[in-house]
Parts: C-alpha cells; structure tokens; sequence
C-alpha cells in the first residue's frame, strides 16, 4: 500500500504507538486524523506533525463512546478524504494494579470491552461500508499477546484483544469480495505509559520505543497487498515475502 496522499484515521492518537504511527505516516505523505480523549496531549502532536512538515488533524473524542463514533468518522473524512486506511489502536487496560478476574469489576469489564472492542466494531461498520464502495481500504487492528497467551491479572484486556483478532478474521471473510483489507498487527512489548501502568517494575530498556514499533508497521503497510487478508501479525517476526 502507497499511503502518500492516502486519508487515514488512527485511534489512541495522543501518545504511544498512535501517535508514533502519526508522525511515522505522515512523513511518507499521508493525510492523517488522529483520535483521543485528550484534546492537549492530542494537539501536540498535531503541532509537531505539522512543523514537520506533515498534514495532521486532531479529533478529540471517545472511541469506548457510541455517540462518538459517527462524529469521528464524518470528521475524518471532512478533513482528510475518503478514509483508505483505518488503524484501531486506542486500548484501555482497565483499572490497575490489574486484577484476577473474580476481583473485577463488571462495568470495568463491560469499559474495557468497549474501548478495545466494540468501539473499533462500530468505527468499522461506520467507515468499511464506503471502503467497499470504492473497491479499495485496509483495517489495522492492534493486538497483544495477551490475546493468543492466558495471562493471568490481564484477563478483560486479554478477553478484548483474542475477540478483536477474530474479529477481523472475520471482517476479511465477509468483505474481501469487495477490496476491503483487514490485518491484525502485534507490535510486542512497548515502553509505553499504558505498559508502565500495567508492569510499573519492568525493565524500560527491554522494551521496544514505539517509533521502532511505528516504523515496523508502515513496512508491513507497505507490502499489505501481499498478506493474506484476515492475517494476524507479529510484527518483528514478520518478513516480506521474497
């Protein structure tokens, strides 16, 4: 995939990952939206993009939110275009220190599923139907293997993060007739704030830096058209193909 002069929509924009995939995007030309709650954090960013030269634009809202969900994806397309390349990254772990599953809470289940899962499902169904229309777009969900192992104390993340693969799986199947991509990309272990708050004493200089992870992506972008739609990724073990 070519994502110069691409419009594209990335959740969980404000810092991390999304906002190293922003800054990593639109360095290779593409018109970028980004999503958060945090409207200063998210308009940082923004600045920086742009005096970098790039095109960056900020929409401060919730993805976990229903009523934010049309709003995002109007906003999106008004301000970069048609939305060709449509990246869930936004991700709630939910309250920590993490808890066993008998010691959480119900709601913060039912908060975690709908920032990890069912907000990326409804931004789906909001954006996927026109990339079907045009014949042509690329859905990136990004997991953890938290989702493929049972970890325990991770349980509504990793919950969120196993339904979210097969989610796409079954996103491709339904909509690959009609030109619509669907990959499910993990970065691995990131020193990101969410990390630090899950495992506060873990070793930072271990960790990837979320630009490594970013730029890794946008290689993976680039040779989309040649993986198998519905794949699952592991980011650094990935290879191109020959």
């Amino acid at each position: 995939m070519e994502v110069r002069g691409l419009g594209m929509l990335i959740t969980g924009g404000s810092r991390g990952l999304g906002a190293a995939l922003g800054r990593t995007l639109a360095r290779r030309g593409g018109r970028v939206a980004l999503v958060a709650r945090g409207a200063r954090d998210l308009e940082a960013v923004v600045d920086e993009i742009r005096a970098a030269g790039g095109e960056a634009h900020g929409i401060a809202a919730d993805v976990g939110n229903k009523n934010d969900v049309y709003p995002i994806a109007g906003a999106a397309a008004a301000l970069v275009g048609p939305i060709d390349l449509l990246i869930h990254n936004a991700s709630s772990l939910g309250p920590t220190p993490l808890p066993f599953l008998l010691d959480t809470a119900c709601e913060d289940f039912e908060k975690v599923l709908a920032t990890n899962l069912v907000g990326p499902f409804r931004l789906s169904k909001a954006i996927a139907g026109s990339m079907a229309l045009r014949g042509r777009g690329l859905v990136v969900h990004i997991t953890s293997d938290a989702g493929v192992v049972p970890y325990a104390h991770w349980g509504a993340y990793g919950v969120s993060k196993a339904a979210l693969d097969q989610l796409g799986r079954i996103w491709a199947e339904e909509l690959g007739d009609a030109g619509v991509r669907f990959l499910t990309i993990d970065p691995g272990e990131m020193d990101t704030a969410m990390h630090a708050a899950a495992m506060p004493d873990a070793e930072r200089s271990a960790l990837t830096r979320p630009e490594d992870a970013a730029a890794r992506i946008a290689e993976i972008l680039a040779s989309a058209e040649t993986i198998e739609n519905g794949s699952r990724i592991d980011a650094f073990a990935w290879r191109p193909a020959a």
